[in-house]
């Protein structure tokens, strides 16, 4: 349950801080349709195994013709998994009855960047030529998946549409993603929708008024553990 907090604004409840989070966690979802089936279905790996699950049931029900996943240890990983994101992702997918033949595996990316970027390498190497994928990411990352695909995969042509496990706000933290590391996340995140396009690394992305205001106030709650 999202704790009351004192900052800079003063005294918040939780349900201020809650209504805040809502703000930015919508604000971060794209809600693209699943128009039609791609080439791959790309998972960009993390903490959060129902991503996992979500990238495999979209394989399962016809979506792609390969189911990729790609991740090797980031900052909320390495000390939680005990082998690459991509791998125990990859296990959960086989755990649901997606062929082996049907799956790669990036092992080695640290960061959105390099997952886009260390998976085109991967599919040059493989002589897999894909022109459309579906991203599978957290909920409150599709927009920077968005913005970091669409900058750095060489392929201007591509065809991409992004999607995440289809969990409300008040749905989605649980014991493995807690509120405040996912609120915390979520500030930090849109920090870098804001200045990451000045470095290169994303294309570049409106933000609202009211997003911006909800991510100040959350700041001064105390929410910046997570700030680039």
């Amino acid at each position: 349950m999202t704790r009351g907090t004192l900052g800079a604004a003063g005294i918040r409840s939780a349900s201020d801080v809650s209504r805040d989070a809502g703000i930015l966690y919508d604000y971060h979802q794209l809600r693209m349709p699943l128009a039609r089936k791609v080439d791959a279905i790309f998972c960009l790996c993390s903490l959060d195994k129902r991503v996992a699950e979500r990238a495999a049931r979209l394989f399962l029900d016809g979506y792609g013709n390969y189911l990729i996943f790609s991740g090797g240890a980031g900052k909320l990983t390495q000390d939680r998994f005990n082998k690459p994101e991509a791998q125990v992702f990859a296990d959960i997918a086989l755990g649901m009855g997606v062929p082996q033949n049907k799956l790669l595996t990036e092992p080695l990316s640290t960061n959105t960047g390099e997952n886009v970027r260390f998976t085109y390498t991967m599919l040059q190497d493989s002589d897999l030529q894909l022109s459309s994928f579906i991203l599978v990411q957290k909920p409150y990352m599709e927009r920077r998946t968005y913005a970091t695909f669409k900058k750095q995969w060489p392929d201007p042509n591509t065809e991409i549409m992004v999607t995440s496990p289809q969990l409300k706000w008040n749905e989605y933290p649980n014991s493995d993603n807690p509120e405040e590391l996912v609120i915390n996340i979520a500030v930090g995140d849109l920090i870098r929708i804001r200045d990451y396009p000045s470095k290169g690394f994303q294309i570049h992305q409106d933000i609202p008024h009211d997003v911006w205001q909800a991510a100040q106030r959350l700041i001064q709650a105390g929410y910046d553990k997570h700030l680039p």
